[in-house]
């Protein structure tokens, strides 16, 4: 079987592997479809969303004989949903500058610069306009100890930002190889069927572009090309994912920044207040405040925007079941106790694994608040342990097993054992060949034909396509 037969039957996972077999993506059939082409005529939206994720931007742009794209062509068969993200994945591919120009790599820093300057001109002005104003009273011992710890706190704040935003998140080691230079008895040839995802049919684990089976909780980061283990979300504001290795760092950094923005803005507010020569009428206070302490005016608006917009945002967010960027801090704190990402919490609906036996919510990973929290404060991350044994069983329900000596009658795909004892699967993909006879044009019909139940799944690719099966999309 090759992707554009795959594609056109909408068999998803059968495309990951043949991409993670470095299948090429971009050939033509007669008609000058690709399989993107195929996918899109089809409507089949996880199919087009493995192909975008493993290809590149002209890929998107590649006309057929009548001329056009697959955009267009999913438009032309009105399938709304893949047309929408087929243009926007186009729109946001041109718009991503080219890593190797200057331009390029002034955009991976991504917005960490500004919210470094941003931190550290807000607390350059808060020790020059509030701490050490010339036109206030002194500090009292008390007082300036509270003062100068909202310096300490953001400070330290800045550095957790440098160490969230430089630090591994959790990449998984890459193991992509030459094509052109590898033997047949390469591992990549062969994938082992006895790896644990790929025996309870999470076929959706195996990555086309880093060439790994990612564990479960693991993500392909579309913004960093790589796969991060326990991911939670790429963050634009530290310039990184946020992953097992950095989320420590990262939570930190929203607790420090928080507390001193609260503490900051409520020393400004006292000193202001408090004021010895101030006019007692409101009216005249005003007047007075917004001229003999204009940089302590200014910080307190600054600093309130931003200690209310992170918290509206928050609960905007929370309430989508989307949460994002740093506005994630109340959100974290729930995530910590649980056990369970911010990608996790978007997905609960899509992640096969966050659903028990009756179709609920579940999280297999939740060992309780005061252990996941416990785990979390002391090692800096959780490890991915079920919670009990019974549970993770319970997953495995409606998965089969692929027996060692099954294998496809039609040739295409099938199994065997080599010298070792292992188990591995061989795609032959001489059929190209995969509609014979039919003439593509914008007005030709693909409607949903019955299909047996050896088309519906693919044998070997669909194991555990029951309850249990997960869906992925871009992120």
């Amino acid at each position: 079987m090759d992707n554009t037969r795959a594609a056109y039957k909408g068999f998803a996972d059968c495309i990951r592997l043949l991409l993670f077999l470095d299948a090429y993506r971009g050939r033509q059939d007669k008609e000058g479809c690709t399989p993107l082409h195929w996918a899109a005529i089809r409507g089949n939206l996880e199919a087009c969303t493995v192909l975008v994720q493993a290809g590149k931007k002209e890929d998107l742009m590649v006309v057929e004989n009548t001329g056009l794209t697959p955009a267009q062509l999913a438009s032309d068969k009105n399938h709304r949903q893949v047309a929408f993200f087929l243009g926007n994945a186009r729109r946001l591919l041109e718009k991503r500058c080219d890593g190797n120009s200057r331009l390029g790599r002034l955009s991976k820093l991504g917005l960490a610069p500004i919210l470094w300057c941003t931190i550290f001109l807000m607390l350059t002005t808060y020790i020059h306009s509030v701490i050490m104003a010339s036109n206030l009273p002194k500090l009292t011992a008390g007082f300036g100890l509270l003062a100068w710890l909202g310096v300490f706190l953001a400070s330290a704040g800045l550095v957790l930002f440098y160490r969230c935003s430089s630090k591994d998140p959790g990449y998984i080691r890459m193991n992509v190889h030459d094509p052109q230079n590898m033997k047949d008895d390469e591992p990549l040839l062969k994938i082992e069927i006895n790896n644990p995802a790929l025996l309870a049919g999470n076929w959706s684990q195996l990555c086309a572009t880093c060439k790994i089976v990612r564990p479960l909780r693991a993500k392909h980061c579309s913004t960093c090309d790589r796969c991060v283990e326990q991911f939670d979300h790429h963050c634009p504001w530290v310039s990184n994912c946020v992953g097992k290795k950095n989320k420590w760092d990262f939570f930190l950094f929203l607790v420090l920044e928080v507390s001193a923005m609260m503490i900051t803005g409520g020393v400004a507010i006292t000193r202001i207040v408090t004021d010895p020569f101030a006019p007692s009428s409101f009216i005249q206070w005003l007047e007075y405040a917004g001229t003999h302490h204009v940089g302590a005016i200014s910080f307190l608006i600054v600093d309130f925007f931003l200690f209310f917009g992170v918290a509206v945002l928050t609960v905007v967010q929370a309430s989508q079941g989307i949460i994002e960027e740093m506005s994630a801090l109340k959100c974290s704190y729930f995530e910590i106790s649980r056990n369970i990402t911010t990608n996790e919490m978007a997905n609960i609906m899509r992640y096969s694994y966050l659903r028990g036996p009756s179709g609920r919510f579940r999280n297999p990973y939740d060992h309780g608040c005061r252990r996941n929290c416990s785990d979390f404060l002391i090692n800096g991350y959780n490890e991915d342990l079920q919670a009990s044994e019974e549970s993770a069983h319970s997953e495995g329900i409606g998965m089969v097993q692929m027996p060692r000596d099954s294998h496809l009658q039609n040739g295409d795909l099938h199994t065997h054992t080599n010298g070792n004892g292992h188990v591995a699967i061989d795609v032959n993909s001489n059929d190209t060949n995969a509609h014979h006879g039919h003439v593509h044009s914008s007005h030709c019909s693909h409607g949903n034909h019955s299909k047996s139940k050896s088309e519906g799944v693919p044998l070997g690719l669909g194991l555990g396509l029951g309850h249990g099966r997960s869906r992925s999309v871009v992120t």
